[in-house]
């Protein structure tokens, strides 16, 4: 028997060593991930310059409070701040809770309630964040949600002109939907929204929690479409798979997080912050972003080739390395069978297969899980079409 809740549809690997782009099983089965944690770790497993950081911080001390001053708090938020473009920073422990505290900001500092989201959003799992996400299947079972959340489809800027009110705090958004199946919005269009959330006097919140920290080529994907937000939430790849959570802010929203307006036990730990000092030295370089982006590009390439004449592949997704191959059917056998031959990946919503390799992964092993999965998509194909 397991000894815990069963929310997690759990496959049959349980891992016992890693480095780099490979996970080792209990069984001594070797996989190139191309999950990275779920966009976490970044710099793949076990990164040599986080270890020694890490290893560093747990020989000083591992928790005070934020009652003390933290020059490490200092050194990452100005991180964050100067490859964001924004001025101040709240840490916290996960994509969630810096949701949900971008969502209280916004409420607090505008002193309206309402938040506008697309529909396929995934913004968390607290009530807030929950209530947040355009997704129904989320909020199952849970009971009402909080009010005052409204939801539009992305890229129909109409639907949006019509949701914005006097009591609007914010419009949130993913640039690209991570868990909603890798949808994109136009930029054009995310554009116009900033623009027409600015003009009703509400906040723009950009939610990045998948897609920040270099996942697309840059450090965070509002900035392929020269965006100008007031907050954005970050977790996920921020230290290299240590809990952190963050968002970052314009300072003219700093008087509505006043001393006892907002708080956290854990959010600015130590030992995570010293994973996160190390892991954005090496991923804020314009010399390793540039290579993010040359491999996405090489990545994709290699599977529009390889897949162009596959009638159950519909088209690829996503920017950098954050790729999404759309099926006809459902994509979850096809992650199975990759796994089954070495390749870890994901599903996103029901037809996408989800891919995110390390930032740093290699010319070889892009080659390598390429070959797996085009031989799993077409294995698969073939199958289906001998059945009928």
């Amino acid at each position: 028997m397991s000894y815990l809740f069963p929310t997690y549809a759990r496959w049959d690997v349980t891992p016992i060593s890693a480095k780099g782009a490979w996970l080792t099983d209990k069984n001594g089965k070797k996989y190139l991930d191309f999950t990275t944690g779920i966009s976490v770790c970044n710099l793949g497993h076990v990164p040599e310059n986080v270890k020694k950081a890490v290893d560093e911080q747990l020989g000083q001390f591992w928790h005070t409070s934020n009652l003390f001053q933290s020059d490490l708090q200092e050194e990452v938020a100005k991180q964050l701040t100067d490859a964001s473009g924004l001025d101040l920073v709240f840490f916290a422990n996960s994509g969630a809770e810096a949701n949900e505290a971008a969502i209280k900001l916004a409420r607090k500092a505008t002193g309206r309630t309402k938040i506008i989201t697309f529909i396929d959003s995934f913004h968390g799992r607290t009530f807030a964040t929950m209530a947040a996400t355009g997704q129904d299947k989320i909020k199952t079972g849970f009971g009402p949600m909080l009010e005052t959340f409204e939801y539009v489809p992305l890229n129909d800027l109409q639907a949006l002109e019509k949701a914005f009110d006097k009591e609007t705090a914010a419009l949130m958004f993913e640039v690209i939907q991570g868990e909603g199946g890798l949808n994109a919005g136009q930029t054009e269009f995310l554009q116009q929204a900033v623009a027409l959330a600015h003009k009703n006097g509400s906040l723009v919140i950009i939610d990045e929690v998948q897609t920040g920290i270099g996942r697309t080529g840059k450090p965070f994907a509002f900035q392929h479409a020269d965006l100008t937000p007031d907050i954005v939430s970050s977790a996920k790849g921020i230290a290299s798979g240590l809990p952190l959570g963050a968002i970052i802010g314009k300072k003219e929203l700093a008087d509505a997080f006043s001393p006892g307006s907002h708080g956290s036990t854990f959010g600015g730990n130590p030992v995570s912050l010293a994973a996160a000092k190390a892991t954005l030295d090496t991923i804020f370089d314009d010399n390793f972003l540039a290579q993010v982006a040359e491999k996405g590009n090489k990545l994709s390439s290699m599977l529009e080739e390889a897949l162009s004449s596959v009638p159950q592949v519909k088209k690829l997704k996503g920017k950098g390395l954050m790729i999404g191959i759309e099926l006809t059917e459902e994509a979850a056998p096809y992650v199975t069978a990759a796994r089954e031959k070495g390749l870890l990946i994901l599903t996103a919503g029901t037809h996408i297969l989800r891919l995110l390799p390390p930032l740093n992964v290699t010319a070889e092993e892009i080659e390598q899980a390429v070959a797996i999965l085009v031989e799993t998509i077409k294995q698969q194909a073939y199958e289906k079409t001998a059945g009928n």
